[in-house]
């Protein structure tokens, strides 16, 4: 008798990249609601970021469920309300704008964003490829979910 696994290890990935999107929209959040978190984002120029970048922050934050909610969806998680054919293409979208991300903060000149950041949205992105090309294959084959 064997077990079936298919898909466990994308649900896996899929579910660790939701807790850190999770983590990294409440971080956001806080800084929309003025914590004095401003060293560790956007450029770690300001300790408590201005009404412009707390605007910013708060859009990041839904940015980031959204991302959570399509990543689920994608591996299969029920509980997620993005469609199909969303979370089909925003998977690929978010491996490429993580990618991108990781790039910008290896880069920065805050400590935080190049060395807490950066490794966070890398493993982000790889965690989002796993999720991605995963699911991709069992479309090929047929087995969807």
């Amino acid at each position: 008798m064997s077990i079936k696994t298919t898909g466990t290890a994308e649900r896996a990935a899929a579910a660790a990249a939701a807790t850190g999107f999770s983590l990294l929209a409440t971080f956001q959040l806080l800084l929309a609601l003025g914590a004095p978190l401003g060293h560790a984002a956007w450029g770690g120029a300001q300790e408590r970021l201005p009404s412009g970048l707390r605007i910013a922050s708060a859009f990041a934050a839904v940015v980031f469920v959204v991302a959570a909610l399509i990543v689920l969806g994608r591996a299969g998680y029920r509980m997620s309300p993005v469609p199909l054919s969303v979370s089909r293409w925003g998977i690929w979208v978010l491996v490429a704008v993580l990618a991108l991300s990781a790039l910008g903060n290896f880069a920065s000149s805050s400590n935080w964003e190049r060395f807490l950041l950066g490794p966070i949205a890398l493993l982000e992105a790889l965690l989002c490829l796993i999720v991605a090309r995963g699911v991709g294959s069992e479309v090929a084959a047929g087995r969807e979910r």
